[in-house]
Parts: C-alpha cells; structure tokens; sequence
C-alpha cells in the first residue's frame, strides 16, 4: 500500500479524479480524519471536507507508478 496527499479543491478536480481512478482495478480509499471512503465514490469524496489535502491510500503493488504518475495533478508535496 502506498500513502499519498492529494488537493481536490474544485468540483471539477474532483470530477476528473474518480475519472482518473476508475481506470485502473485497484483500490483506493480517501482517508480525511476518522473517516476513509472509497476514491471511486463521487458521492462519498462530496461528503469529506476538501478545502484542505487528503489522504489517498493505493492499495495496489503492481501498478503504483503508473497510479502516480495518472494522478500527478492532484498531489501535492
């Protein structure tokens, strides 16, 4: 599994993100204090509070570099 924080700060980012994490068969949870939701979810990401970065676990071992380099846009150091 691979952590990384990511900024979905607009409806469009968010849009384009479960675009992004539907491609691939892994799965991924959205992790915002207590509560973890899976990425692939438009309603559930709608419910966390996005104004500030979030967690996004990968639950994947084979594909990981591709995962991040596809969501690259939406990481943030």
């Amino acid at each position: 599994m691979k952590t990384v924080r990511i900024s979905l700060n607009s409806i469009d980012k968010v849009k384009a993100f479960v675009n992004d994490v539907t491609k691939f068969d892994a799965d991924f949870d959205l992790v915002s204090g207590r509560y973890v939701i899976d990425a692939k979810s438009i309603m559930g990401i709608f419910s966390l509070d996005l104004s500030k970065p979030i967690d996004l676990n990968i639950h994947s071992e084979e594909d990981t570099e591709k995962v991040l380099e596809a969501l690259k846009p939406y990481i943030v150091d």
